[in-house]
């Protein structure tokens, strides 16, 4: 069993919502509401949800570029949340973040080389500078030519393979992947997704994998976990989730996927969620999900589901009447 590189307790991240003139706090955005879990070294641990359930900000409090509400974070068993700005500026060396959009990510006025190169002059590796960045450059299949071109000259696909090379520019241990190919189109999603396999069966790289695709989250995470309206819903090794989803939320995700099997997807029945996704700032008593769950009670409505273990070792869930749901289907994909 692998050592835990990264552990989230309790994590909460609050957003305050100011109104009138004197500019007071009325009520708060919950976009992350008590979230737990490990990450172990080597491992690929897959964050996915609907659009708003708390993913990014997620992500964005994990790197520091948020102060949590409340919770912990421990990377290699300290605290970050108790580093000073120096012990900050070395932990940003060892967490490294590939944003969403290829483009906006990147400075469109400076040129390929100087952005990979800019984590290196940020901490005084300045030596060999030119062939280091080729090196990168090289390592995620970039050409030496490519060196001196600006964002706009390349394609979706080639600008993240540039936030790719700055990312591993210092040698992380972890990377935070927040939707990294949700703006690509689907073959060029399927090379960056094998590009980030290979680099980390060949640098023993960490991913923190985040995305709203179930069917990418599946090919690249040894763990998943599902999360809604900032709370996690269940978290399993892949195979377990896909096999033997417990959780209503979970499949319904799994239903929205299309089967490569025309016949089978004629007759299988999706199933629709009733209901709009609640807002963050006022979330259901209880627990969080019973206002769309077709399974929900009066139980479920004053009562909050903690994320146990069920009776398969390893899979979580966050449910008063956990199903058994085969999903035979994905299984055989």
């Amino acid at each position: 069993m692998s050592e835990p590189l990264l552990e989230i307790r309790d994590l909460k991240m609050h957003f305050p919502i100011k109104q009138g003139v004197f500019q007071r706090t009325t009520n708060y955005v919950k976009a992350v509401n008590g979230v737990n879990f490990t990450l172990n070294k080597g491992e690929t641990l897959g964050i996915v949800g609907e659009s708003g359930c708390g993913k990014s900000t997620l992500a964005r409090t994990i790197v520091g570029l948020l102060k949590p509400t409340s919770g912990d974070i421990l990377f290699e068993g300290e605290s970050i949340l108790q580093y000073n700005s120096k012990e900050l500026h070395q932990l940003r060396r060892d967490v490294q973040m590939v944003y969403q959009d290829p483009y906006t990510s990147l400075n469109p006025r400076m040129r390929a080389g100087d952005i990979i190169a800019a984590p290196l002059k940020a901490y005084n590796q300045s030596n060999n500078l030119r062939k280091r960045v080729l090196e990168l450059m090289e390592l995620v299949g970039l050409k030496a030519d490519d060196y001196k071109k600006l964002p706009h000259q390349f394609s979706g696909g080639q600008r993240q393979r540039i936030g790719i090379a700055r990312a591993l520019a210092l040698n992380p241990k972890l990377i935070i992947l927040d939707e990294p190919v949700s703006a690509l189109d689907v073959s060029v999603q399927a090379q960056v997704i094998n590009l980030l396999e290979d680099l980390q069966e060949e640098l023993g790289l960490t991913y923190l994998f985040i995305a709203h695709d179930l069917s990418v989250i599946r090919h690249i995470s040894d763990r998943v976990g599902v999360m809604y309206l900032g709370k996690m819903m269940e978290m399993s090794d892949s195979e377990s989730l896909y096999k033997n989803a417990r959780h209503p939320y979970t499949n319904a995700l799994l239903s929205a996927i299309p089967l490569p099997y025309p016949m089978k997807e004629k007759k299988r029945e999706r199933i629709v969620l009733k209901g709009e996704l609640p807002s963050p700032s006022n979330p259901p008593s209880g627990c969080v999900f019973h206002t769309r769950c077709p399974f929900a009670t009066e139980f479920c409505k004053g009562n909050v589901p903690t994320l146990d273990e069920g009776n398969d070792a390893g899979h979580f869930v966050s449910c008063f009447y956990p199903i058994e749901n085969k999903q035979e289907e994905f299984a055989r994909q």
